[in-house]
């Protein structure tokens, strides 16, 4: 038995009607103004091709979710960073500082589409900034850095539920642990910046965190909790993160890239992280 949440905006009568005939819910809810839940749906076959555009030409998210299903269910949920649980690329602000952004954007937005091996777009972009002074770092977090909407009650919501929570990212340990602490995540993994001379040298420490990485801890993380595939959650919105939504029951693609959005659970195209919670409402 399944669920069908909206969120995101006002939902139509004209489509709420649509979407009920179509379903076959047995109800339809709203729970808050831009949040309906009708319950006892099932996915038709050509939604994608009939429902899914008036959906987006609303500018609204749903998902057909397990009906009864609790976010205490859950035992972890692993984030990626950058463009995920914050809002910028932390490379790409240190590139600026370089004024090389341009540069490495292009790259950093290829990856991510997939069309170069992250390992490779990483080592090219990091040898850009090669010299770079390393205080350039704390003006990125401290100025630039902003959490993405709906980080902080989402986090609040997970921690609350007992959940663990954990950063997986191809970023870097400066901004992942100090968003560890600040946030009170768990755990978190990603590549620490090799600095001499109080400079950038264009390298990591040790071997890059990619995707395959990134899957491996959350599949470390799940075993030492005990838990199932079904009781993780992974969030991103890269190519870089398929294979970790890969390794969770329930993955969230959040503002993301076309072939993340379509291999997701779930994507949120319009609502904040904390339309995770709505899931679960």
């Amino acid at each position: 038995m399944l669920d069908l949440v909206i969120q995101g905006g006002p939902l139509p009568t004209f489509l709420l009607d649509r979407l009920v005939q179509a379903t076959g819910a047995a109800r339809a809810e709203p729970r808050a103004p831009q949040l309906h839940r009708l319950y006892g749906a099932t996915r038709p076959a050509d939604f994608a091709a009939t429902l899914e555009p008036l959906l987006a030409a609303e500018k609204l998210d749903w998902a057909f979710v397990p009906a009864g299903k609790k976010l205490s269910d859950y035992g972890l949920i692993c984030f990626d960073m950058d463009s995920t649980l914050i809002t910028i690329e932390c490379i790409d602000e240190l590139a600026d500082f370089a004024g090389k952004k341009a540069e490495v954007a292009a790259v950093t937005e290829a990856a991510m589409r997939g069309e170069i091996d992250y390992r490779e777009s990483l080592r090219r972009r990091l040898a850009l900034l090669a010299g770079l002074d390393a205080r350039v770092l704390a003006r990125v977090y401290g100025e630039r850095l902003l959490l993405s909407d709906g980080a902080r009650p989402l986090l609040e919501a997970v921690q609350a539920a007992g959940l663990r929570t954990a950063i997986l990212s191809g970023g870097f340990t400066y901004f992942t642990e100090r968003l560890r602490i600040e946030l009170g995540f768990d755990f978190a993994t990603s590549n620490e910046l090799e600095i001499a001379g109080g400079k950038l040298t264009g390298r990591v420490v040790g071997d890059i965190v990619d995707a395959s990485a990134k899957a491996h801890h959350l599949c470390r993380l799940r075993d030492e909790l005990g838990l199932t595939r079904d009781q993780v959650i992974a969030v991103g919105d890269g190519a870089n993160d398929l294979m970790m939504m890969n390794e969770a029951g329930l993955s969230v693609a959040f503002r993301a890239k076309p072939a993340t959005r379509e291999k997701a659970s779930v994507a949120f195209n319009h609502v904040g992280l904390d339309g995770l919670v709505n899931l679960f409402a």
